[in-house]
C-alpha cells in the first residue's frame, strides 16, 4: 500500500528506504501520563530512539513529559493541537490548529490525525513540514485488536526502513504495554537498530 500511495503522494514519507536493518518507531497522540514514562523506560533498555507525534493540547498540559522526550534525544513531531480530521475540517481551521501546536513544539515533522489529509493541505503544509505517514499500522487502538495479534501484525509487516505507528492513549494502553517490549526484543535480536526520524535526513 505504501508503495502505491508513494506514487500518488510522493511528497509524503511512508517509509525510509534503506538496506540497513533500521526501524523507525513512532507514537501518536501523547504525551500520556501512564504510557510515555513506560515507553521511555522500554526504549532506554535497547538504546532505542523514536519519534513522538504529540498533540499540542497534551504537550501543553504535560510540559515535563515533553521536555523529557527531548532530553532523551527522541524526535518530536506535530500531530495538530486538537486532533481534527483533515478531510472534514476547513483548511483555514486546520492550518490554524497545526500552527497552534507548533508554537509549543517547534518542529519540522508533521503527521495528520487519522492519516486523513486533503491534497490542498498537503500542498500547503509540505512547504514547512516533512509529512510523515507509515507503512506499518499496529492497530493498537482498535477494540478488536488483541495484544498478540498486534504483535504478530508488526512482525509480519515490518522490514528495513519501516515506520511503525503506536499510540499514546487510553485505548492503546494494554496493547502497547504488551507489544512494545516484545517488538524491541524481537527486532533487536534480529540485529535491527531503532532510530528517530530527523527532518534534516529526509
Amino acid at each position: 500500500m505504501a508503495g502505491i500511495l508513494n506514487k500518488v503522494f510522493p511528497s509524503l514519507v511512508w517509509n525510509i528506504p534503506t538496506k540497513k536493518k533500521v526501524i523507525y518507531l513512532t507514537f501518536d497522540d501523547g504525551p500520556h501520563t501512564k504510557l510515555t514514562p513506560f515507553i521511555l523506560q522500554e526504549l532506554a533498555k535497547y538504546n532505542a530512539k523514536a519519534t513522538f507525534f504529540l498533540l499540542g493540547k497534551e504537550a501543553e498540559s504535560k510540559p515535563s513529559l515533553h521536555k523529557e522526550l527531548l532530553e532523551n534525544n527522541h524526535s518530536v513531531g506535530n500531530h495538530t493541537f486538537s486532533h481534527p480530521n483533515g478531510w472534514l475540517t476547513k483548511n483555514s481551521r486546520y492550518y490554524s490548529d497545526v500552527e497552534k501546536c507548533n508554537k509549543i513544539l517547534n518542529t519540522k515533522l508533521f503527521r495528520p490525525p487519522y492519516g486523513k489529509i486533503k491534497p490542498s493541505q498537503i500542498w500547503r503544509l509540505r512547504k514547512t513540514y516533512k509529512i510523515i505517514m507509515w507503512d506499518v499500522l499496529s492497530w493498537d487502538f482498535h477494540e478488536k485488536m488483541t495484544a498478540e495479534k498486534c504483535f504478530n501484525l508488526i512482525k509480519k509487516k515490518t522490514k528495513n526502513g519501516s515506520i511503525i505507528v503506536f499510540h499514546e492513549n487510553d485505548k492503546a494502553l494494554e496493547n502497547v504495554t504488551y507489544c512494545l517490549p516484545k517488538t524491541l526484543k524481537y527486532f533487536s535480536d534480529l540485529g535491527y537498530e531503532f532510530k528517530a526520524i530527523e527532518a534534516t535526513d529526509l
